[in-house]
């Protein structure tokens, strides 16, 4: 593997810098998770290491997360696709040989992490210093070691000379002149930059190449942390942890009972108490969703904590647990009922919309902390974690959110809402052909229509000036193309609305005169 290392790192370095540099992702980070994969597989089965078969369990998640990302064009669901993409391929690393993410607690995903760092730094260097040592009795010395001490001076002199060269260019116009002439003669203008993309290069083939030293030497089993002896010895009374579990409970039973009277049985009770429905819907929700989270953080972190020895202690501990858990369930659905009364009265956005799914999966994650505590698989809860993770990134990407957003609010309009335009005109090109689909439908009222069909000209608006500036392969996105092709089909209607770039706030007139506003991708959720 060390004799095809470096020039695979460099290769990738250079293919990072290929579709990365002033360029918009798109393909080109599901081309790179690839070549990573295939490149790093290969240099570690040159030194006969094949991969545990729990190792393999993460190429197929690694893969779909990278294709979604070109696939998908709503801001978080890519920003999640990416970063859950390089984690997954960091645990990959991480347990390449041994294969025990499957048996990690929290305690070892921290570690490992942390120790792949290191080594991501540390390894290739002290891989060059062993060789270095073994190579010392050999006395003839190769071109290459030869020619190395003239390399590294050229690059250790070229930024101090720029340096140099900035400052005698500012003491004076005629050397700065000459030296302008110069660089321009020998087409130097954008050497800085090219030095730049050069120490980038040389960057990430060198932390490539520590992640793949590491997989082949440091992912073998390790032991486990936590699982013979806890990182913290219980320390918590049984006692103390049954009155917090019991005052907790008490306070949400209360709380549930306010629910059951005031909110699951009807807008009447509401108002009597001074509330508008969409007021009280909206104010509690964001609480409730933090209830829920502090309460898995204290189930965890009490049962992790708390000495408790008996077996009437354990079956104690667990009724309470599970008692709590049911309670916070009936609050994540008051809060899912909150969120969907609030939907109802202002319409859908990408808070909202993620909001949903997570309440769900909130939800499972709740159940499953239940579940380990009754079968005593505590440990688990780093793992179960993770695949709750996995399964909200995976709604996302099958919801689609900018579409089911559109869809909704269209569906709301046509009950007699009103169609917020502008909101509409913010969206992914996720969107495009569900709104074009609508647009080219003869059964919307004739505002709706008009409506549409403005949020459809921003987008082409803005799409095109995007095309303009980016016009490189490595940015093809799959949506994106889908989008402009709908587009195409109703080019001659969306040719009849204006759009007025000429001041802020840009709008977009339609063939009726009517000015809607078009905020385009500038509108923040």
């Amino acid at each position: 593997m060390k004799k095809y290392l470096l020039p695979a790192a460099l290769l990738l370095g250079y293919c990072f810098d290929l579709l990365f540099w002033e360029k918009t992702p798109g393909i080109s980070f599901f081309i790179f998770v690839v070549l990573s994969l295939i490149t790093g597989y290969f240099l570690i089965k040159a030194d006969q290491i094949r991969p545990a078969k729990a190792s393999w369990l993460l190429i197929l998640p690694i893969l779909f997360l990278a294709m979604m990302s070109f696939i998908r064009k709503e801001p978080l669901t890519t920003f999640l696709n990416m970063s859950l993409a390089l984690f997954l391929m960091a645990v990959l690393a991480m347990t390449y040989i041994g294969g025990q993410w499957l048996s990690f607690g929290i305690a070892d995903f921290t570690a490992n992490f942390f120790h792949l760092i290191g080594g991501m730094f540390s390894l290739p260097w002290l891989i060059k210093q062993d060789e270095d040592a073994q190579n010392e009795h050999i006395e003839k010395k190769t071109w290459f070691k030869n020619a190395t001490p003239a390399i590294r001076g050229v690059l250790l002199a070229i930024p101090i000379l720029l340096i140099f060269s900035a400052l005698l260019s500012s003491a004076d116009l005629v050397f700065a002149k000459r030296l302008t002439e110069l660089a321009a003669n020998l087409k130097l203008e954008n050497l800085p930059e090219y030095i730049f993309r050069g120490l980038l290069i040389l960057m990430v083939g060198y932390f490539f190449s520590g992640v793949i030293l590491y997989a082949a030497k440091r992912s073998s089993f390790h032991p486990l942390i936590g699982k013979e002896k806890p990182v913290f010895p219980p320390f918590l009374g049984f006692t103390e942890t049954s009155i917090i579990l019991g005052s907790v409970i008490a306070l949400f039973s209360s709380f549930v009972l306010i629910q059951i009277e005031y909110f699951f049985f009807g807008q009447a009770n509401i108002t009597q108490q001074g509330f508008t429905y969409s007021e009280y819907a909206r104010r509690g929700f964001g609480e409730l969703v933090a209830v829920a989270v502090f309460c898995i953080l204290l189930i965890k972190g009490l049962s992790d904590i708390s000495r408790i020895k008996t077996t009437k202690e354990k079956k104690i501990f667990t009724g309470l647990t599970f008692g709590l858990v049911a309670l916070v369930l009936v609050i994540l659905i008051s809060a899912f009922q909150r969120l969907y009364l609030y939907e109802s009265a202002y319409g859908f956005s990408r808070s909202r919309a993620y909001a949903h799914v997570f309440i769900i999966w909130l939800g499972i994650l709740l159940v499953s902390l239940a579940v380990m505590e009754i079968i005593q698989r505590q440990r688990a809860f780093a793992n179960v974690a993770l695949m709750v993770l996995l399964g909200f990134v995976f709604s996302l990407n099958a919801l689609n959110v900018d579409k089911f957003i559109a869809s909704n609010n269209i569906n709301r309009s046509e009950q007699g809402e009103q169609l917020d335009t502008s909101y509409l005109s913010t969206l992914s090109s996720d969107s495009i052909p569900l709104m074009v689909t609508s647009f080219s439908s003869d059964k919307l009222p004739p505002e709706i229509h008009e409506g549409i069909g403005a949020s459809l000209a921003c987008y082409r608006e803005m799409a095109n000036n995007d095309i303009m500036t980016q016009d490189h392969w490595q940015s093809f996105h799959l949506s994106e193309k889908i989008a402009m092709r709908h587009l195409q089909v109703i080019k001659q209607d969306l040719d009849l609305y204006r759009v007025e770039d000429s001041s802020w706030p840009i709008t977009v007139v339609s063939p009726e005169g009517t000015e809607y506003p078009c905020h385009g991708n500038l509108y923040m959720d």
